[in-house]
C-alpha cells in the first residue's frame, strides 16, 4: 500500500509553521504571502497544534478578536491530528474525512517531518489512475 513517506518523497519535507506566541495577524500575513491554508504551530520543537483558516474565520473574525493581539496558540486547533511516514495515504484519508479536516503533520519522535494535504492524496490519486489507465490500455491494445 501507499505511504505518505512516497509523497513526502516526491513533493519535499518544507512545512510552514509558527511559534503559538505569534499574533494571529502575522500568522494570516505568512499563510497569504506563501498562498496556503494553514501553518503548524510549534512550541520550540514539539508540534503543538494547526492553525487554519478556519480557525482565522471562526475563532477570530466571527468572534470579534483582535489579530494584532491574539495569538495563534489561543485560537489554533489543538490536538492537533498527525501521521508518519508509514502511514498508508488511505488512512490519511479516512482521518481527513472523518475529522473534516486537510492537513495532516508529519510527526515523528516529536520531530516535524513535512505535512501531508487533501490536494497531496488527491494528486497521488490522479497519477495512480493514470497509471492504471496506461497498463490496461496496453494490455489491450498493446504498446503505443
Amino acid at each position: 500500500m501507499p505511504t505518505v513517506r512516497e509523497i513526502l518523497n516526491k513533493k519535499g519535507n518544507k512545512v510552514a509553521s509558527m511559534e503559538k506566541t505569534h499574533a494571529v495577524l502575522e500568522a494570516a500575513k505568512k499563510m497569504n504571502t506563501e498562498r496556503i491554508g494553514s501553518l503548524v504551530v510549534v512550541d520550540g520543537d514539539s508540534v503543538v497544534g494547526i492553525f487554519t483558516e478556519r480557525d482565522i474565520l471562526t475563532r477570530v473574525v466571527a468572534a470579534g478578536r483582535n489579530p494584532e493581539t491574539t495569538r495563534v496558540g489561543d485560537v489554533m486547533t489543538s490536538p492537533v491530528a498527525c501521521c508518519r511516514r508509514e502511514t498508508t495515504i488511505e488512512e490519511c484519508r479516512a482521518v481527513m474525512t472523518t475529522k473534516r479536516i486537510r492537513h495532516l503533520p508529519v510527526v515523528e519522535d516529536n520531530k516535524l517531518l513535512g505535512i501531508i494535504t487533501s490536494g497531496d492524496i488527491l494528486a497521488h490519486n490522479l497519477e495512480t489512475h493514470k497509471e492504471t489507465i496506461q497498463y490496461l490500455h496496453e494490455y489491450i491494445y498493446g504498446p503505443y
